[in-house]
């Protein structure tokens, strides 16, 4: 597999979405936020409640509202493709798991939708079975389901 060197403006965002996230995430930026509203609306009789006024406080979280949306979504994908990797590492070394599921988020929504009636049925053969943790794949839920129902019948 070829290995991709990262893009040196991709690893700086990375870098400074990360630092940032976490800051905007801290009690410190909730309160500071906080302050700058209360400051604001007590500067609105100093002002007039001016429409200049009103305009600074609307520009000024709107600018930081689309910053952060971008910010925040490269949080996110970083995150994300975390997670399914430690996803992918537990059912790549369990045995017992189906293999089928790793990278399963590169499926289409169509795709998705008829994996999830799998285990849709999965849950309902457990759910028989008076216990969801007793099956752990759908090919093997299926086959316990109907070993159990042919030796109940005899």
């Amino acid at each position: 597999m070829k290995q991709r060197t990262p893009n040196k403006l991709s690893a700086v965002f990375d870098r400074f979405s990360c630092k940032v996230t976490k800051a905007t995430g801290s009690s410190w930026a909730f309160l500071i936020a906080l302050l700058v509203i209360i400051i604001w609306g007590i500067s609105g009789p100093i002002f007039k409640f001016s429409d200049t006024w009103q305009l600074v406080i609307n520009t000024g979280t709107t600018i930081i509202t689309f910053l952060m949306v971008f910010i925040i979504q490269q949080s996110q994908n970083k995150d994300t493709v975390a997670i399914h990797l430690k996803l992918n590492e537990i059912i790549a070394a369990n045995r017992a798991a189906s293999n089928r599921m790793i990278d399963v988020e590169d499926l289409t929504a169509d795709e998705l939708a008829i994996v999830k009636k799998y285990y849709v049925k999965l849950s309902e053969l457990a759910e028989k079975e008076k216990g969801i943790h007793k099956t752990h794949s759908i090919d093997e839920a299926l086959a316990n389901h109907n070993v159990k129902m042919h030796n109940s019948n005899t």
